[in-house]
């Protein structure tokens, strides 16, 4: 069965920092891409980042760019992204992708 758990959402400042992680199991993590994406209420569910799992390539979204960083720790079947410089708009539930299957989502909240 696979599962993927996300944490370390919450309430941040403008202009802090938090790292989210989700760790994965029920398949071979080594082997696919991993990607998070966020979500506002009333709106579709958006790609952030993408980390491939060959060649370590990424791919985000143009409003994280240069404040976003994903990263994956094979070993330990783990997925993470630090984000950086956050802002208000960054507010979101952030999941956690394989695939088609999804974790349960953790709450950022940007707010002074």
């Amino acid at each position: 069965e696979v599962q993927l758990v996300e944490s370390g959402g919450g309430l941040v400042q403008p202009g802090g920092s938090l790292r989210l992680s989700c760790a994965a199991s029920g398949f071979t993590f080594s082997n696919y891409a991993m990607s998070w994406y966020r979500q506002t209420p009333g709106t579709e569910r958006e790609l952030v980042a993408t980390l491939t799992s060959t060649d370590g390539s990424t791919n985000y979204a143009d409003s994280v760019k240069g404040r976003f960083t994903i990263s994956r720790d094979n070993a330990k079947n783990m997925v993470n992204l630090q984000m950086n410089s956050l802002k208000p708009e960054d507010t979101a539930v952030y999941y956690c992708n394989y695939r088609y299957f999804w974790g349960q989502g953790t709450q950022v909240t940007v707010s002074s």
